[in-house]
């Protein structure tokens, strides 16, 4: 069997693997949130300043995903990308779904949920890393391994930053991640309607969470 072929279905089973299980432990935040309230009430001051955070957060991670696909591209398989947000953290994409994690999860006014949606993230992601970073290493050698003893894994190191003086942009890929990161959008509604059977005693509280 051809190695490579191999290593691409590997790949491709991981990110399906991966979409199921962030579904599930998203929806059974959603159902938590379905039973609870964040503390002071949702006319209160302190749900009113989360939900806010957490719109700002969505942005950020919108931007911030695009501004990655601008480097990334397509490119994954192919090469080493290692210049302007991969060149501070070899996962910009995951930093920035963190960031949108957050900012679903604020939605509902609550710290607790929010914090709660990013460890959901955090965890499903970094089994999806290590597997993919196992590709990596099969297909780049020591490329990749000198770019993962130099690069963090997540969080940021700004002092490493590097960047092109031009990139070869595919607006396809662009624009699905553009689309994909407008979903996490779909969380407003999603939990103003939670707010609005609550209010109306359709739904019972049985705890409140800051």
């Amino acid at each position: 069997m051809n190695t490579t072929h191999r290593s691409t279905l590997d790949l491709g089973a991981v990110q399906k693997i991966r979409k199921a299980a962030v579904l599930v432990a998203l929806l059974g935040l959603v159902g938590l949130a379905l039973v609870t309230q964040s503390y002071g009430g949702i006319d209160g001051e302190w749900h009113e300043r989360v939900e806010s955070f957490g719109f700002v957060a969505m942005i950020v991670s919108i931007v911030g995903r695009a501004w990655c696909s601008l480097y990334i591209g397509g490119r994954k398989k192919a090469e080493i990308v290692d210049r302007g947000p991969y060149s501070i953290t070899r996962n910009p994409l995951y930093v920035f779904s963190y960031v949108g994690a957050f900012g679903i999860g604020a939605q509902s006014g609550s710290v607790t949920i929010g914090v709660g949606f990013v460890l959901a993230a955090m965890g499903v992601f970094y089994l999806t890393v290590r597997r993919e970073e196992a590709f990596l290493e099969r297909e780049f050698g020591a490329v990749y391994t000198a770019y993962k003893a130099r690069t963090p894994r997540f969080w940021p190191r700004f002092s490493l930053w590097r960047d092109e003086d031009q990139l070869t942009i595919r607006p396809g890929l662009f624009v699905t991640t553009i689309r994909d990161g407008l979903v996490f959008l779909l969380a407003i509604p999603v939990f103003e309607l939670i707010d609005a059977g609550q209010t109306t005693g359709w739904l019972r509280i049985i705890a409140h969470l800051p």
